[in-house]
């Protein structure tokens, strides 16, 4: 059973937190293993997800981006088509759901591209809820869009202007909220990241992409895929895509981090591929940190990708050899942005733009009837004033 009744996968994972935040963890494992049992909770979250997100959502053939890297057939997992613009409302929905079972009438998170906060701030104003996002300053002023859009939803968003003024600081601040407030406020965590049991329960809510992928796949193909393909910040759409593929040990999965000015610049988000063992927020898994142990400041040109740790899941497939990670940098990164746009008319997130680089990497090493499905986890609205002073559009 993965992960163990202490939430550590295979090591990795488990609590590392005050006490003060132990009734906190301990009373949402306890609703969440109610809920996920109740059929009218999972019921409700069905609705929602259909009829409010707009899943399923497609698993499209890229004819052209197939065509033009020569490999057979290239799908991509369409989860920018959902409401909000990126996978994370599959999350958001879910524990909206469990902090109205726990009469929690307050909801924090934390974003980096404002994507998390923008689903967290959808839902907050759907159920009614007060709701504060943790965000870092400097996302704040490459995410303006993402901001507008989580005022105008009423939320308020808190600047952090600690440390590297990103993704890792809010996470900081949004726990130090907790803290304080753990019996009227629920912290809705972004990604697989974080003390148990968040990294189990996020990966359930998000694995409905894979649930959806596997069948779409079967339906249209009559096999399962060759590899999956996904970035990896925190990692949640590539957790929420590889999961219930796990058993099918044929079916290849590659995580792509993010390379950031280069890895041996040492201002890179590449945890798995170019970092060691540590503890951050609550969890024991990939970090990077210096040789006295403290946490390096991470750097990605995409926001949501810009985190110095990983989901301790990852950690563990990296381990055991289930799943292989690569790095992408910031250049590339780019590179696959304008790609996709040019081939099929779909402009993409920077966060996946990663994945899509690595994909003409993948060329040389796939066989020639190969298919790939590769998430597609949000669309590129919010990263177009940064793509257009880099590119000089």
């Amino acid at each position: 059973m993965i992960p163990d009744k202490s939430g550590h996968f295979n090591g990795f994972g488990g609590r590392f937190v005050p006490e003060t935040l132990i009734y906190a963890l301990d009373e949402l494992e306890r609703e969440y293993q109610r809920a996920r049992h109740d059929k009218k909770f999972t019921q409700e979250l069905d609705y929602y997800l259909k009829e409010y997100a707009g899943r399923p959502t497609p698993l499209y053939l890229a004819r052209n981006l197939s065509k033009y890297l020569g490999i057979n057939k290239i799908y991509l997992k369409r989860e920018d088509l959902l409401h909000t613009g990126a996978h994370k409302i599959n999350n958001t929905l879910g524990q909206v759901l469990l902090a109205l079972r726990m009469k929690k009438g307050r909801i924090i998170a934390e974003t980096g591209a404002g994507q998390h906060g923008v689903a967290t701030a959808t839902v907050a104003a759907m159920f009614g809820l007060k709701c504060d996002v943790y965000m870092g300053e400097e996302d704040i002023k490459r995410q303006r869009l993402n901001v507008f859009r989580m005022k105008l939803l009423g939320t308020r968003v808190i600047p952090v202007s600690s440390g590297s003024k990103t993704l890792k600081d809010a996470m900081t601040e949004a726990l130090r909220d907790w803290v304080t407030n753990v019996r009227t406020t629920h912290y809705i965590i972004g990604s697989v990241a974080g003390p148990h049991p968040y990294p189990m329960m996020v990966r359930d809510f998000q694995s409905i992409i894979g649930r959806e992928a596997k069948k779409q796949i079967l339906k249209k193909e009559g096999r399962l895929p060759d590899y999956l393909v996904a970035c990896v910040g925190g990692g949640s759409n590539a957790m929420g895509l590889f999961h219930n593929f796990f058993l099918d040990k044929k079916v290849k999965f590659i995580g792509v981090e993010a390379a950031g000015l280069g890895l041996s610049s040492g201002k890179h988000a590449a945890t798995l591929v170019g970092g060691g063992i540590g503890v951050l927020h609550g969890s024991k898994s990939g970090l990077l940190e210096d040789k006295f142990g403290q946490v390096k400041i991470a750097h990605s040109i995409a926001a949501g990708l810009d985190y110095p740790g990983v989901g301790p899941e990852h950690t563990y497939y990296k381990k055991i050899g289930r799943a292989t990670y690569a790095a992408v940098d910031d250049k590339q990164a780019l590179e696959g942005f304008k790609l996709l746009s040019e081939t099929e008319g779909i402009i993409p997130a920077l966060e996946p733009s990663h994945a899509i680089f690595y994909l003409t990497k993948m060329k040389k090493m796939v066989k020639k009837n190969s298919i790939i499905i590769l998430c597609l986890s949000g669309r590129g609205d919010k990263d177009t004033e940064t793509v257009a002073q880099r590119l000089k559009i």
